[in-house]
């Protein structure tokens, strides 16, 4: 142990392989960061760690009141900066989402409502009922437009970004027929891509973020807010827990609840597609075959 914590070997995988020196240098100030905020919030600890792909998680009371919550410590970066400015509204909107007790702009550092760790809804095992809870989240949280001026990401300037890149991503592949599907998803955006929304949106809302709270209400956490159109909120719930022969099922679901858009829905989803397509062909990948079936069954082709 350094410090208060032991620091999880999968956040030290995670951090080193998508954050490099940066995410390096954050692991090691991360015992530090907790002794520091510990004290300054005046909590203690009340049991293990959890932790995701970039943040690390404390269970901990605040001493002043005996509340249980929750110490989230994460990286700055064009992701997380929002997360506070997202909680705030939707808390302030009983939209359903994590409530902010506490924040630390420099550092990123949160302190949130105690949630159960154990129970999302990935342990659901009918996944038909876990969909339609996850559809009604997603209707509540994009159901509360972005403050104006909020300083949050927007979608129509990573629309704008996708189009231009996806020429040369197109070229790139070898394979004639994922060419195409990205080209023809590149050309669904291009269709919608002047009426990018003005919903707060989640960015990451699937089964695994979905957690319940004391009560068993199911409540989402750690969103990567962004300003757009509720389509673009639709493929991690595609892809998480996938399944070819649910695709078209899911996506009822979840373009009912919130009483979306069929086809502009779609034409997001394809964005989304797009979008991790990019960044696979940037890294030397061919496109992730899971959401190339969700694309071609959106398209018709399945």
């Amino acid at each position: 142990m350094v410090g208060v914590i032991d620091i999880p070997e999968g956040l030290i995988a995670t951090q080193s392989k998508y954050n490099g020196a940066a995410g390096r240098a954050f692991l090691a100030a991360l015992p530090g960061r907790a002794a520091e905020f510990l004290e300054r919030w005046g909590l203690r600890r009340d049991g293990g760690a959890f932790h995701g792909v970039c943040a690390l998680v404390l269970p901990v009371v605040r001493v002043s009141d005996g509340r249980r919550a929750a110490l989230k410590l994460q990286p700055v970066d064009e992701e997380t900066a929002g997360e506070p400015v997202a909680l705030r509204v939707w808390g302030e909107a009983g939209a359903g989402a994590v409530g902010l007790l506490d924040h630390d702009a420099a550092t990123g550092t949160l302190l949130l409502e105690r949630l159960d760790g154990h129970r999302s809804l990935e342990a659901v095992a009918d996944v038909r009922e876990a969909t339609g809870i996850l559809a009604g989240l997603l209707a509540r949280l994009t159901s509360v437009p972005a403050p104006p001026d909020c300083g949050l990401r927007g979608l129509g300037d990573l629309a704008e970004r996708m189009l231009a890149a996806a020429p040369g991503a197109v070229a790139e592949l070898a394979d004639a027929a994922e060419a195409r599907l990205l080209a023809d998803c590149a050309a669904a955006v291009r269709e919608v891509a002047g009426e990018p929304g003005d919903r707060l949106l989640h960015w990451d809302l699937h089964y695994g973020n979905a957690l319940a709270d004391g009560a068993g209400r199911w409540v989402a956490i750690d969103p990567k807010p962004l300003v757009g159109d509720p389509g673009f909120e639709l493929l991690p719930a595609l892809v998480n827990r996938f399944d070819p022969a649910a695709v078209g099922w899911r996506f009822d679901l979840l373009t009912g609840a919130p009483g979306l858009d069929r086809e502009r829905a779609l034409a997001w989803t394809l964005g989304r597609v797009l979008q991790n397509a990019l960044w696979d062909v940037a890294d030397g990948r061919r496109l992730d075959p899971n959401q190339a079936e969700i694309a071609r069954q959106l398209l018709g082709r399945g």
